[in-house]
């Protein structure tokens, strides 16, 4: 193609991917603010609900707190955030590999 023409194709077809590429953008936002993944601190006393976005939406105690010194307690409920926050990572990334699974980088490019 000589330079100064324009290839109407391949600017027709990066249009479409670009699109497509909103569209799943899109669809992977929304997924992230839905999913949700649940963890427990290592002695299954604390149980955190954490969506794909990292948002906690819901903390609870699995056992009895009342003999339980307030730094165990503590270390349980910190392990636990620390999980979701590794979990909400991992749940991320899944989901951005699921999403983009198809995408291809145009040729050339």
């Amino acid at each position: 193609m000589p330079r100064g023409e324009i290839d109407e194709a391949w600017i027709e077809e990066a249009v479409r991917r670009y699109r497509r590429i909103e569209s799943l953008q899109a669809e992977f936002d929304r997924a992230v603010e839905t999913v949700e993944v649940t963890v427990r601190s290592p002695d299954g006393l604390v149980e955190v609900v954490v969506t794909a976005g990292g948002r906690i939406t819901d903390v609870r105690f699995l056992g009895p707190l009342h003999h339980r010194h307030h730094r165990d307690v503590a270390a349980s409920v910190r392990a636990a955030v620390i999980a979701a926050a590794d979990a909400a990572q991992w749940a991320r990334e899944k989901l951005h590999n699921e999403t983009f699974a198809a995408y291809r980088p145009l040729a050339g490019a």
